[in-house]
Order: structure tokens, then C-alpha cells, then sequence
């Protein structure tokens, strides 16, 4: 149940991220996160969006290399705590976490949503699911 992120290389220069959001506003596609990563002179854009074929052809067309990665959603319960169950079921299966970021879900009242990249996509899926831990699909994240 994963999904797919994109992940945008640009030139870490004045205008660039605002060039790529306005590229995305003029095709109607929503970013529902958004998460920036710079290196040396160059920056990674990594976002969740409504509409991942069209975000992903409308980037292309104008001139935007991305690729696409798959990452786990889950609904956090927005509690002391929360975070930390999640990590420890993805420790204790030995799921190595790469980088995470946060999801805002102004549906979720009560929850957080967080995004993880991790070096076992289904082995952290079963682990997660079978402790009862939400996973947010892509048709879910159209709807947020």
C-alpha cells in the first residue's frame, strides 16, 4: 500500500522551487507534503501530490528531472508517544528507516500523518499492519 513520491532535482538557486510549485499550480495538482533536502549547489524536492502521473509528466514537460520512490503514509495518533510505537515496530522488525518527513492532513483531527522512506517497503507494511498501525494509500491521499 504504498506511495509514490516524487523527487525533483534542481539547481539551489534563487526562484527555482517557486518556478517548480507554480508549474504544479498551473496543471491543478495538490501537493498534500512537501520535504527539501539541499547538497552541494543542487537541492532534492520530495513531494506527496494528489495527482502523481500529472505532477510527474507536467515536472518532465517543463524541464524538471524527478523520479519516483515509493514511501510509506501512516496515521500516527497525535499523542505523546505516537511516533515513538511507530519507530519501535519498525526497530524491532529491523526496517532501517532512510528519512521521514511530515504530512499535513487537516482531516485527520486527531492523528498525524508521517512519511517513511525505508530499506524494506513490505516487510515494513506487514510489521505495521499486523500491529494495527493505519497505512495511507494513494487513493487516500487524493482525498485528504
Amino acid at each position: 500500500m504504498s506511495v509514490n513520491q516524487i523527487s525533483i532535482f534542481m539547481e539551489n538557486k534563487p526562484g527555482m522551487l517557486c518556478g517548480m510549485t507554480d508549474v504544479l499550480a498551473e496543471n491543478k495538482v495538490n501537493m498534500r507534503a512537501l520535504s527539501l533536502a539541499e547538497t552541494d549547489g543542487f537541492g532534492i524536492v520530495r513531494i506527496i501530490v494528489d495527482d502523481v502521473y500529472e505532477a510527474s509528466t507536467v515536472l518532465k514537460d517543463n524541464g524538471y528531472i524527478n523520479k519516483l520512490t515509493p514511501v510509506l503514509i501512516v496515521e500516527i495518533p497525535d499523542v505523546p508517544g505516537g511516533l515513538s510505537k511507530v519507530l519501535k515496530v519498525l526497530s524491532d522488525g529491523d526496517v532501517n528507516l532512510d528519512y521521514m518527513y511530515a504530512m499535513s492532513a487537516e482531516k485527520a483531527k486527531d492523528n498525524a500523518h508521517m512519511i517513511f522512506k525505508v530499506n524494506d517497503i513490505k516487510k515494513a507494511e506487514g510489521l505495521l499492519s499486523k500491529s494495527g498501525i493505519k497505512i495511507i494509500s494513494q487513493e487516500d491521499v487524493m482525498e485528504i
